[in-house]
């Protein structure tokens, strides 16, 4: 990954420090699209992932989308305005994935849709993110 940009988005999920205490992982990396897995630990929630984990799962994945852009630099400056999260069912003891992909790129904000989904398949929430982000 030579990009600037991608490199930029990489670090959100592996090198920010909340991330890496909720351990998650980056699975794919491409413009304006990102996958992410979180690992299940206990700590995350007994029998079954907290919602607050699952929130964090959906910024991380979102933000990490929208800054995978090659109009952004290093001046470029970016925060999450707010999310809607549809919790569809219980994520039980299992490790998640978030798909995360930019719908629309505005003047400053961006939106973007988020899909949590178990290893089987099952589609556990569901997000609409909103982001300022100042190229």
């Amino acid at each position: 990954m030579s990009d600037a940009y991608l490199q930029r988005a990489r670090h959100i999920v592996t090198e920010d420090a909340f991330a890496r205490l909720l351990g998650v992982k980056l699975l794919h990396l491409a413009e304006n699209e990102v996958k992410v897995e979180l690992p299940y630990r206990e700590d995350l929630g007994q029998t079954r992932v907290h919602g607050g984990a699952i929130s964090a799962l959906v910024d991380i994945a979102a933000t990490a989308c929208f800054w995978a852009h090659p109009a952004l630099n290093d001046k470029s400056r970016g925060a999450t305005v707010g999310f809607t999260v549809n919790f569809l069912s219980l994520a039980v003891a299992t490790d998640l994935t978030a798909v995360a992909a930019v719908r629309r790129r505005g003047g400053t904000l961006c939106t973007g849709d988020v899909s949590i989904r178990t290893p089987d398949g099952n589609e556990v929430a569901t997000a609409i993110v909103t982001y300022k982000l100042n190229p």
